[in-house]
């Protein structure tokens, strides 16, 4: 029986690595072979292509560069790692996925959708995630909490209204589907913001 594919977004600050984590336990101590894995990355050259993306440099990268070499990592990470994980019965955790490229590279940046979704029907055919975990913050409150981790890369270094765009496209994808992106309000204390990922996931395993 085929794996189930979660993914973890949101924008900088929300918790992601912690509730990772804690998702990854709460599958393991349920029996589930768990296979937990990120965007950029996941594999060693998809890794390399996140290095050449995310390092900032004097030479300015073009956002249809950037766009492409999100969609190499990815197309490398399915062919690798996520598929024949999925396919020999073992949920894969992501941390970040498609709704990060649509947010970043296309809201932040302020590019047309349109190109983002060629791509994604072009490098993973019909492969969505089946639950998608948005953890939001107000953009204020998540920057200061990445503040505290240290210098930002190439894209964390943005402008506070290039993460409001950002935000605002993950809570439109969130209204458009629904039934797989489930909001998770990442303000309140780490004990109740589990206790709604909780409920996400007991939905899933009982599908």
């Amino acid at each position: 029986m085929p794996g189930h594919f979660i993914t973890l977004e949101g924008i900088e600050g929300v918790g992601k690595t912690t509730n990772l984590n804690y998702v990854r336990a709460w599958l393991e101590a349920r029996g589930h072979e768990v296979v937990v894995t990120r965007e950029p990355g996941g594999t060693p050259l998809a890794e390399q292509i996140r290095e050449l993306l995310l390092t900032p440099r004097e030479e300015a990268v073009s956002d249809m560069t950037e766009l492409l070499l999100v969609f190499a990592a990815r197309a490398q990470h399915l062919h690798m790692l996520i598929e024949p994980a999925l396919a020999r019965g073992a949920w894969v955790l992501c941390d970040r996925f498609t709704d990060a490229t649509f947010a970043y590279q296309g809201a932040g940046r302020e590019r047309d959708a349109a190109p983002i979704a060629v791509l994604e029907e072009l490098v993973q055919g019909l492969r969505r995630p089946d639950l998608t975990l948005l953890l939001d913050l107000p953009v204020e409150v998540g920057l200061a909490r990445a503040k505290a981790r240290g210098k930002p890369d190439r894209i964390e270094g943005e402008k506070a209204a290039f993460f409001e765009r950002v935000r605002a496209s993950y809570l439109a994808r969130a209204q458009q589907e629904p039934d797989r992106i489930c909001v998770i309000d990442a303000e309140p204390p780490l004990a109740q913001v589990q206790k709604s990922i909780d409920l996400a996931l007991e939905r899933l395993e009982r599908a």
